[in-house]
């Protein structure tokens, strides 16, 4: 009859020990390094990405404003009162960024557990 016993696990000797205390640091490594960092790589390029956008549309939403007081000015504010659509260009881009500034949130790069 056969012996259904499972023999024990031969004595591993240092250098296995060692091998494995090798992994085990790497794979700790890996887990409290590369991974965090993976992971604010892709918040930072889709903050980036977000900024941009954002940017580019305050630019077309500036020149919208621009030409539209223009337009509604027609010629009145010509000549030397001519700054006056920049200003109200600005007061209004102005106002836009302190919006869109209060909006921004602070969160943390850690994911809440």
């Amino acid at each position: 009859m056969a012996s259904s016993r499972i023999s024990p696990r031969p004595p591993r000797g240092p250098v296995d020990q060692v091998g494995d205390l090798f992994d085990s640091v790497k794979q700790y490594a890996r887990q409290e390094t590369l991974e965090p960092i993976k992971g604010a790589v892709r918040w930072v390029a889709v903050g980036t990405l977000a900024a941009l956008c954002l940017g580019l549309a305050l630019v077309f939403a500036a020149l919208g404003i621009l030409r539209l007081s223009q337009d509604l000015g027609g010629t009145t504010l010509d000549g030397s009162w001519s700054f006056l659509h920049y200003f109200i260009t600005l007061s209004i881009v102005a106002i836009l960024v302190a919006v869109t500034f209060s909006r921004v949130s602070r969160r943390s790069l850690a994911k809440d557990s």
